[in-house]
């Protein structure tokens, strides 16, 4: 992990010293425009299937043998609103601290802007790269784990990406109404997480369950909207977010690359518009799955897929445009406080520890990363953007679904679109209340519980 005055000699030049800075004043930056007669809107897209033998998911699961569909990144650039702006979905399990902040900047250098405009979120499909470039440092040095994400195909996506934004920008074309809509989606998303009497979790569902016990538990806690998005140019719909909150997986762990239900779902859209760039985003989704209704089987991925489809097209169904009258970016820089029990050196330990299985190993590399990360206070760039009274927001890792749900109440009378999966560095991101009830989740959160407050604070500046 980069110090933080190499992380701002490396970023100087590109226009992030003023994110820091931002953050040392402990306040948002904005960038509102009243004239919105020059705004323009380029799609762009670049595959980013890793190649055969790659590690999927971070190294602890079986690596590729073949693809059943490809990865992609996707997304917009708009111009015309003071220095331009990069939105962008990636078909990858998560982007973490250096990788995220390397994407962010490799997008805004093509794109002619700065990386605290651009946001990079995952889907966080699980047969797809978990991409952190410091993790795959600490397992190299190890000489016998499998890699966290290999460098060259890595570069080779930035590489595309540049090159995908600047032929984009070549074709960009007015953007002139802003249209959204939502609808239910029936029988994907359920909670995660039941309490027992003595109010700690009990029964896991997980992503996927054969069990008919816990198949049979209420659905519990979620956000039952699908919501879109509709970018138009005069008349024609040129580019269509669509958000919703589930962890994104039917089955993984066989090799196989896939954007799993919720990319398909998307992929079967685009192929009906193909003069619209369909993208799909992931909502707070961190105790949030599909598993009261995902047995793991192939037919449960065609189920799900079907579900997602049928409520893209619902949230479709009666967008009307309106004219853009305004226009604004702001982003929060947070600086969260890591896990008081996480040790550098006990956890360096367990990694060398060649008897430990490799998801023992592995994954704790990400932890060290943290750990290393706060230390040299690299912090998290929360950021929205405002279109009329349509609010995006962009949030970190893997967010508790009520951060979702607290936004849309911070934005009474906005349409909120939240995605999660930003910059994974925290893994998961439970509400503060969470912490005593443990569970898996509160096992893999990377901060504290004061976390909430922080997430909090940046949001509500946000949607301020």
């Amino acid at each position: 992990m980069f110090s933080r005055r190499e992380f701002l000699g490396l970023t100087a030049g590109m226009g992030l010293a003023p994110l820091l800075n931002a953050f040392e004043l402990g306040s948002a930056t904005a960038d509102e425009t009243g004239s919105t007669g020059n705004l323009a809107i380029a799609s762009f897209r670049f595959d980013v299937s890793p190649p055969i033998g790659h590690s999927l998911c971070g190294g602890w699961i079986k690596p590729v043998v073949d693809y059943d569909d490809r990865l992609e990144a996707i997304g917009i650039v708009i111009t015309g609103a003071g220095k331009p702006i990069v939105l962008c979905a990636v078909d990858w399990t998560g982007l973490l601290n250096r990788a995220h902040i390397e994407w962010r900047t490799a997008l805004a250098e093509a794109a002619g802007t700065t990386p605290e405009r651009v946001a990079v979120q995952c889907v966080h499909q699980h047969n797809a790269p978990f991409a952190c470039l410091d993790a795959e440092e600490i397992i190299l040095e190890q000489g016998d784990l499998p890699h966290i994400i290999e460098k060259s195909y890595y570069y080779e996506c930035l590489d595309k990406g540049r090159a995908a934004i600047t032929e984009a920008l070549k074709q960009s074309v007015a953007f002139t109404h802003i249209a959204t809509g939502q609808a239910q989606v029936e029988k994907v998303a359920s909670n995660r997480r039941f309490l027992t009497e003595e109010g700690v979790v009990g029964p896991w569902r997980g992503s996927s369950s054969k069990n008919e016990t816990l198949q049979a538990l209420p659905e519990g806690l979620i956000d039952p909207w699908l919501k879109t998005v509709a970018f138009y140019s005069g008349e024609k719909k040129v580019a269509a977010f669509h958000y919703y909150a589930t962890h994104p997986m039917s089955y993984y762990g066989d090799g196989r690359v896939t954007s799993d239900f919720v990319g398909l779902a998307r992929k079967r859209r685009q192929t009906e518009e193909p003069g619209c760039t369909h993208i799909y985003f992931t909502g707070c989704s961190g105790n949030i799955a599909a598993g009261k209704y995902n047995d793991g089987s192939k037919q449960a991925r065609i189920d799900l897929t079907d579900r997602i489809y049928a409520g893209i097209v619902a949230s479709e169904k009666n967008l009307q445009p309106e004219p853009i009258g305004k226009v604004g970016w702001k982003t929060q820089n947070i600086l969260p406080t890591p896990r008081a029990s996480f040790d550098e050196a006990e956890i360096m330990k367990g990694i060398s520890n060649k008897e430990n299985p490799v998801v023992n190993r592995n994954r704790p590399s990400y932890m060290v990363t943290w750990l290393r990360r706060c230390a040299n206070e690299i912090p998290i760039v929360l950021s929205s953007l405002a279109i009329n009274d349509t609010a995006l927001l962009h949030l970190p890792a893997e967010s508790f679904l009520e951060y979702q749900l607290r936004a849309q109440d911070l934005g009474k009378g906005k349409f909120i679109a939240t995605a999660a999966y930003g910059d994974g560095g925290p893994w998961y991101i439970p509400i503060a209340e969470a912490y005593p009830q443990g569970g898996y989740e509160v096992s893999v959160a990377f901060c504290e519980p004061t976390m909430d407050a922080t997430m909090m604070e940046g949001i509500g500046k946000l949607l301020g």
